[in-house]
């Protein structure tokens, strides 16, 4: 949600670059015009809707929507399509063991990608990888030979599997820097340490068999800071060679991910420090070089969260889209269709009830017209 101070002149208008982000105000406006500024709250959707052939439908108004908040009619008091807004990109790449074979087509297609995308000194781009440990191999920047190195240091790690304690009949694993998949921190710290701070249009990519092992931070609490970040997550599953023999069956029906933003988070919400001094965790990782508690998810042949399903999870509650990457579909051809949404998003907004309680609140937002398929996030938070 956004607390903005807005002319009353711009509620003629549509919606411009004054409608950004959760953390920053809109500059004033300048020339003779003569405007009473008013605070008005404002809750801003970024768009896509398509037929039912997946074609993208870019001819709507606002009058072609329906919207809902906590199932109560909200009116859509601005819309348009708005392409000029900042954009930023964040690239997230899985290089665990698990991705190996993965990595040479993930690099060239990712470089392709971010010079599509980053076209104007306005729009940038960063690019983390993560395994047993999360890298900021490059920060914002719109620097084409900046972001064209970063790419090229993606690579996997190789594994150091944890020695076992005496907890391993309970399913959990202490011990050194073992293998890992740090997917939920990775999302947690690209949008709760840089897309949170940015303004306009932001979105992340993230590449990955889905399964996590060793995150501090739940699924739930990576989806929460997208969230609140107001940030657009698109998910590609690429599989590793673990899916071929992995045999895990999906998730319990008393999985802990599954339950509705429970805490499990640092006290503040935050990583010791605020960040990530030297592009990783301070010291390179936790005291005793792991999680609390062992921090990684039980060995193959246990139950444990299906990667798909998360992927798909996290994609249509951030308003992103989920896709995978088959021998027959090239990551080249899923990063045009992600560039093709980003290019024609519409930007929505409204104004929530005066009333509102501090917390999360669910958005429903449908089309008039039965045939089209809209998509944007489920919900945001107010108050915090």
């Amino acid at each position: 949600m956004v607390l903005t101070r807005i002319p009353l002149l711009f509620c003629f208008l549509l919606l411009d670059s004054s409608v950004q982000s959760q953390n920053q105000a809109p500059p004033p406006a300048t020339g003779p015009v003569t405007t009473i500024p008013v605070d008005v709250k404002v809750v801003t959707l970024p768009v896509t809707v398509r037929d039912k052939k997946g074609k993208i439908v870019r001819d709507l108004t606002k009058d072609d929507f329906e919207l809902e908040e906590d199932r109560k009619p909200q009116a859509i008091r601005y819309f348009s399509q708005e392409t000029n807004l900042p954009l930023t990109v964040g690239l997230l790449v899985d290089t665990s063991m698990s991705e190996r074979e993965n990595i040479d087509r993930e690099r060239s297609a990712s470089r392709s990608f971010l010079n599509q995308m980053i076209t104007r000194p306005v729009d940038r781009a960063f690019v983390i990888h993560f395994d047993r440990e999360i890298e900021l191999l490059q920060d914002l920047t719109s620097d084409h030979a900046k972001l064209e190195k970063a790419v090229g240091l993606i690579e996997t790690q190789p594994s150091v599997e944890s020695v076992p304690t005496g907890d391993q009949g309970s399913g959990s694993h202490h011990g050194g820097r073992g293998a890992g998949t740090k997917l939920y921190d990775a999302i947690f710290l690209a949008c709760d340490e840089i897309t949170k701070k940015q303004t306009g249009r932001k979105a992340i990519v993230v590449l990955t068999d889905g399964e996590d092992r060793g995150s501090q931070e739940t699924v739930n609490s990576a989806i929460e800071s997208a969230q609140k970040a107001e940030t657009v997550v698109y998910t590609i599953y690429i599989g590793g060679h673990e899916d071929r023999d992995s045999g895990f069956t999906g998730p319990r029906d008393d999985d802990p991910m599954d339950q509705r933003y429970p805490g499990g988070r640092y006290p503040g919400g935050r990583y010791p420090g605020g960040g990530y001094p030297g592009g990783g965790y301070p010291g390179g990782g936790y005291p005793g070089g792991g999680y609390p508690g062992g921090g990684r998810y039980p060995r193959q042949g246990d139950n444990r969260p299906n990667g798909k399903k998360t992927l798909q999870r996290i994609a249509e509650e951030t308003g992103g889209r989920y896709f995978e990457a088959k021998k027959k579909d090239s990551v080249d051809d899923i990063y045009a269709q992600i560039a093709e949404e980003l290019r024609t998003q519409f930007m929505l907004a409204y104004t929530p009830p005066k009333d509102q309680a501090s917390g999360y609140h669910s958005i429903h937002l449908t089309a008039k017209k039965n045939d089209l398929a809209v998509q944007t996030r489920t919900g945001y938070y107010s108050g915090q």
